[in-house]
């Protein structure tokens, strides 16, 4: 069974989303049996390469509030993620352009496969919420790409070109194609979308309707006479 799914590693519901289906997916039956990928899509694709403000006062900006009121919704946000286990400093986060960190992922994505790439998408993730750190940097990006076992000359190829800016893009204009205009947005063997950081029990619900789906129980539908283990009857 495979799951896709489209996130930006700037989105906070996206890393909380992420934990939620890796705790349903703790208790799967099936999990070993279960592929995750990772599709691109960029919540604001104008950010700035080179970061000007942090997101409390590009928050403050956007939605007409003042820097407490930004603050304290980052601070409901740090309260969720913090019953999923995620430490997250928000206010200290900055508003930064995500396309290379996306096409980073592709490329681990290339290199190594879903595993691989899971693994570049949760360092990417811990080092902008955990670790505040600024993921459009390319000696950040270099370091976390190289820490989670990325080639270091794919990786510093890649950030000297435009290598899956095209990908990178491919995955947004298919998340639309799909109706997802916000992320995290979940497919489960192309058979069922879930939108938003549902809760786990509501990503268990859909692992075991989409296995049944995908894995029919045989249906008897007689019990005629017949031959067993210990000969016919006759």
């Amino acid at each position: 069974m495979r799951i896709d799914i489209w996130s930006d590693v700037v989105c906070p519901w996206c890393y909380i989303g992420k934990r939620r289906l890796e705790a349903a997916l703790s208790t799967f039956e099936h999990a070993e049996d279960v592929e995750v990928v990772w599709h691109s899509f960029q919540l604001d694709p104008g950010a700035p390469t080179s970061p000007t403000e942090s997101t409390s006062v590009m928050l403050a900006r956007k939605y007409g509030q003042s820097p407490a009121g930004a603050r304290q919704m980052q601070d409901q946000v740090t309260s969720v993620a913090a019953e999923d286990g995620l430490a997250f400093r928000l206010p200290e986060t900055l508003h930064v352009n995500t396309l290379d960190a996306h096409r980073l992922i592709h490329l681990a994505l290339d290199q190594g496969g879903p595993e691989l790439q899971g693994v570049m998408k949760e360092a990417l993730l811990s080092a902008y919420f955990i670790e505040a750190r600024n993921v459009a940097d390319h000696d950040v990006l270099r370091e976390v790409a190289t820490s989670a076992g990325l080639d270091s000359a794919a990786v510093d190829r890649m950030l000297a070109s435009d290598e899956h800016a095209n990908d990178v893009i491919a995955d947004i204009e298919q998340a639309r194609s799909l109706g997802a205009n916000g992320v995290p947005f979940f497919v489960i063997d192309s058979a069922f979308g879930v939108s938003g950081a549902q809760p786990a029990e509501v990503f268990s619900q859909v692992l075991e309707r989409a296995w049944q789906q995908s894995h029919p129980s045989l249906q008897l539908v007689g019990d005629g006479d017949a031959c067993g283990p210990d000969g016919c009857a006759v």
